[in-house]
């Protein structure tokens, strides 16, 4: 499992935990290593909403923080798919598009709403105090690490690359593991704030199931840039089914 874990921070994260071919074998074998990898990013990331300064710097703080740790990999995958959601055509058409090193109008319309949106969802989060942020953030990013997990397993792959080196390798029994290790997520949860932990880690393998089915219809099957937008859009999904939920209960 350690390996898996280290294989997991190195293909998620920019953390220089020394990734090498055993340690991306181990982490394609265990779809739970998504999840502990998202405990680190959730975790470091939202150490801003401790910090006793104005709401919006922490959210600015969250918001500089997820990317140094995780990079742009997954918000490029998500500019292409908005390419390749916007280009007419056969999937033949909307994987050129996929491809592209160009980003065109509907990977920059679907990345820039997604930012706004995630900068409006930490501001929800921050506003429900310090320790609530922390743990609505820490559980957003689980969620969204769970997600990719549920599209490793359930998955088809796409075409070559990587994407297809992740998914379809496990079957939906691996998900178990992955089940128990995001559920401490909710636990210990401060007083009134488990509906919100729990909608949180919910909303991110919804989301993801939605961009799988969407990839797989348009595209043939789950590939890496489909991988990187379920991360994206999973973590927006989760923030704000949580500071929903937060509000309501």
């Amino acid at each position: 499992m350690l390996t898996a874990i280290r294989g997991a921070l190195a293909f998620l994260t920019r953390l220089p935990v020394g990734g090498d071919e055993a340690a991306w074998d181990a982490f394609r074998a265990t779809p739970a290593a998504f999840v502990v990898a998202g405990y680190v990013v959730g975790g470091l990331a939202a150490l801003p909403f401790l910090a006793p300064i104005p709401i919006p710097t922490a959210v600015a703080g969250y918001l500089v923080a997820l990317y140094l740790l995780t990079g742009v990999t997954h918000a490029d995958g998500l500019a292409d798919c908005g390419d390749a959601a916007a280009a007419h055509g056969p999937a033949t058409d909307r994987r050129a598009a996929l491809k592209d090193a160009e980003t065109g109008v509907g990977g920059a319309l679907a990345l820039g709403v997604t930012l706004v949106a995630l900068g409006l969802g930490g501001l929800g989060v921050a506003g429900a105090g310090p320790r609530a942020a922390l743990r609505l953030a820490l559980a957003a990013e689980v969620s969204a690490k769970a997600g990719m997990a549920t599209l490793a397993a359930l998955g088809e792959p796409g075409h070559e690359g990587l994407g297809s080196a992740v998914v379809g390798d496990v079957s939906a029994a691996a998900l178990l593991p992955t089940v128990a290790v995001a559920v401490p997520a909710a636990l210990a949860a401060p007083p009134g704030s488990t509906p919100a932990l729990v909608a949180a880690l919910l909303a991110g393998p919804a989301a993801a199931l939605l961009v799988g089915r969407w990839a797989t219809a348009t595209l043939g099957g789950v590939t890496g840039d489909a991988l990187g937008a379920a991360n994206e859009l999973g973590r927006v999904a989760a923030l704000h089914a949580g500071v929903v939920a937060w509000t309501l209960w």
